[in-house]
């Protein structure tokens, strides 16, 4: 006869152990820190214009045109960390099914098709560049060389694309016996649902 709990669970059950964290790059502090730190820009340009709108009925003619551009890079920023932590979105039902080597490769083929889009953008966004810069295009709002904008463009994707070829490197180097016991052998989200 098992002892049960009032809830009607076994008091005798061993509690499932969570899964290991996956590996995980030391470099992404940097995505980090870029991140906390265009997040408190961009709160205190927001803040600052509040201010001076409510004080004088007037704004600051830049903070719409700075914000702007930090919230791309934010999201470009974010985008790196969540390529590098391999967090990026898949479709769980066929990326989490099959044996531990399907999972595997489809994380590879995932991990390269990030890489090639970036790539493919990085390229494109060097002659958006280029053409800022030879006609001397100037933003809107405040009139500063537009380039001094777009050039983040191509920096930015292509630190997506390496974070993802870094990705598939692990992937690569992870035999399939580990990918079972890591957090992507049952999808990250359902490791964590069965977490107590």
């Amino acid at each position: 006869m098992s002892s049960k709990s009032p809830a009607g669970t076994d008091q005798n059950a061993v509690p499932e152990a969570p899964a290991p964290a996956q590996e995980e790059p030391r470099s992404l502090r940097i995505e980090d820190w870029l991140t906390v730190i265009v997040m408190a820009a961009l709160a205190l340009i927001t803040f600052a214009n509040v201010l001076v709108r409510y004080f004088t009925n007037s704004s600051f003619a830049w903070t719409e045109e700075i914000s702007v551009f930090l919230m791309i890079v934010l999201a470009l920023v974010a985008g790196s960390a969540a390529v590098g932590r391999d967090r990026h979105i898949r479709i769980e039902f066929f990326c989490e099914a099959g044996s531990a080597a399907r999972r595997r490769r489809l994380a590879q083929l995932g991990a390269l098709m990030v890489a090639l889009l970036f790539a493919l953008i990085a390229v494109l966004s060097i002659r958006t560049l280029y053409d800022d810069f030879r006609f001397e295009e100037t933003s809107p709002g405040i009139g500063v060389p537009q380039w001094w904008y777009t050039m983040w463009l191509p920096i930015l994707s292509v630190a997506i694309s390496m974070r993802a070829i870094g990705l598939f490197i692990r992937r690569t180097r992870q035999p399939d016996a580990e990918y079972l016991k890591d957090g992507t052998a049952e999808g990250p989200a359902n490791a964590r649902d069965k977490q107590p």
